[in-house]
């Protein structure tokens, strides 16, 4: 688009890598109508859980929280047509997080290791990559060429001449760069896991306004 004498153009860069880490989220959540039992379950599960990544080569500070809220829980009931709350008990809710080089044998034996101990967390596997801020400034590089490439064209193109840049326009929101795998402990049977997961498809893009002569 040209207009007072300047150029704007939006350049696009674009990337496939292919994930060199991999990220197990874990989920657990223990209810007693005693708030120490509820705690002393909860710190229970996490010793198990610690046990089992232990079992198969992690440190057990490799198991890392990402939440930890504790709560009061109520269910909610009718009589006749009026509606009432019964105190449940306290809620231990505790998000935790594993990661490992991208390794399936390695993932394998992990979630195995985990089923065997009875914990059954809610879990999540992501595909990821370890080095994701190299990532990002390849992309904005790459946008920032394409800009150049389609300003240049542009101004080709209109008989003008591709003057000083007089801004340049970015959205410093966070890349998505994992691919998730949604899984449960129950579908879990042996150590095997045959996954090949796609490529990680990312991209970014920058705006720049040019003067033009």
């Amino acid at each position: 688009m040209i207009r007072n004498r300047e150029i704007i153009v939006k350049g696009i860069g674009k990337s496939s890598i292919a994930p060199d880490l991999i990220i197990i989220e874990m989920r657990l959540e223990t209810i007693d109508i005693e708030y120490e039992n509820t705690m002393n379950n909860a710190s229970e599960l996490i010793e198990m859980l610690r046990g089992a990544i232990i079992s198969v080569g992690f440190d057990r500070n490799e198991l890392k929280t990402t939440q930890f809220n504790v709560d009061t829980k109520y269910e909610r009931y009718k009589i006749k047509d009026e509606w009432k709350e019964k105190f449940i008990g306290y809620s231990c809710l505790h998000n935790l997080k594993l990661e490992l080089d991208f390794d399936m044998l390695k993932l394998g034996a992990t979630i195995n290791a985990i089923s065997k101990c009875n914990v059954k967390p809610r879990f999540n596997i992501k595909f990821s990559i370890k080095d994701p801020t190299k990532v990002s400034e390849k992309l904005l590089y790459d946008a920032i060429e394409n800009a150049r490439f389609k300003a240049n064209i542009l101004s080709e193109a209109a008989g003008v001449k591709l003057g000083k840049i007089i801004r340049i326009d970015y959205n410093w929101s966070e890349l998505h760069m994992y691919s998730n795998i949604d899984m449960d402990m129950e579908d879990v049977e042996c150590c095997a896991i045959d996954i090949t997961p796609d490529d990680i498809n990312v991209k970014d893009s920058a705006t720049i306004v040019w003067e033009i002569e």
